[in-house]
């Protein structure tokens, strides 16, 4: 494989292709419609802006990596897209990966698409945060059984950008393995700084004196949680937005009673991007209960 198709070029898309382009890929993506600051980003990153066309006839390989709400909606267009275009005979079959958090019935619903297509679809997930310096994420991958040559080009393909990746294989393996690690990973790391950013909230809510308290008892009782706190609550702050559909994707997979617990996590991180847009104090308050957190610490 030798052209990379990267969908869409935000801080992990962007950074990710950047690998790709190092490894000495060509990575395409579509501009079409988007912000100067994602076409600088794109840029910055050594990716080249194509149409859909292009795209189709040329990549090997195809990544969408984009906010979860709009999964289904893009590989739908993608199949529309690769419909209405001939793709070179001498191409090998292309090769489509959701790395989107989603849950298990999405999966499986963007899959089946795919049913009966010539486009090979792989079920993918990234645990970790963008590329930076020496520290990458790793991929995830699983597809039906027989798609394992796919499977296997997208193992190798990933591994030779330098970025971690591992397949989900063995006995009971297919579609929607990547997806429900994913959710499982999220709904714990995520799910504790939202909880963290919820009862920081309501303890504010309550009283300055009660807020003192809590920052007194975790140093003294829960350290470890309280140095946690320091790191994962400023860094969930601007992505607030985009965690609030991955929560509800969440909800979805741990299902009905348990799956509110999510809900209710993605109506915090709804308020923490209500706050940045409104500039209320809910932000603030989050702010200095860390800067507190660690001039005690």
């Amino acid at each position: 494989m030798s052209v990379i198709a990267l969908i869409a070029a935000g801080a992990m898309g962007a950074n990710v292709g950047r690998k790709f382009v190092e490894a000495g890929f060509t990575v395409l993506t579509n501009l079409e419609g988007r912000s100067e600051a994602t076409r600088k980003r794109a840029e910055e990153a050594g990716l080249t802006d194509a149409s859909w066309p292009d795209i189709i006839r040329q990549a090997d390989l195809i990544l969408s990596i984009i906010p979860p709400s709009d999964a289904v909606s893009f590989a739908t267009h993608l199949l529309e897209e690769f419909n209405a275009t001939e793709r070179p005979d001498s191409k090998d079959p292309l090769i489509f990966a959701d790395c989107n958090a989603v849950n298990v019935v999405t999966i499986k619903h963007i899959a089946g698409l795919f049913t009966g297509t010539p486009i090979t679809f792989i079920d993918a997930c990234i645990i970790g945060g963008p590329p930076a310096g020496s520290a990458v994420p790793i991929f995830y991958g699983c597809a039906d059984p027989k798609d394992v040559s796919g499977l296997t080009k997208f193992e190798d393909t990933i591994r030779k950008s330098g970025i971690r990746v591992r397949v989900l294989d063995g006995e009971g393996a297919g579609i929607s393995d990547a997806s429900a690690l994913k959710m499982s990973y999220a709904g714990i790391s995520k799910g504790v700084t939202g909880l963290f950013t919820t009862m920081i909230l309501a303890a504010h809510a309550n009283s300055p004196a009660t807020s003192a308290a809590l920052l007194q008892e975790l140093g003294d009782s829960q350290p470890d949680l309280l140095s946690r706190i320091t790191r994962a609550v400023p860094a969930m702050i601007p992505k607030a937005y985009r965690w609030v559909g991955e929560m509800e994707e969440i909800a979805g997979f741990v299902g009905e009673e348990s799956g509110d617990i999510y809900h209710g996590i993605s109506k915090t991180y709804a308020r923490i991007e209500r706050s940045l847009k409104e500039k209320n104090s809910d932000v603030d308050t989050l702010k200095e209960f860390v800067e507190a957190a660690k001039r005690q610490g």
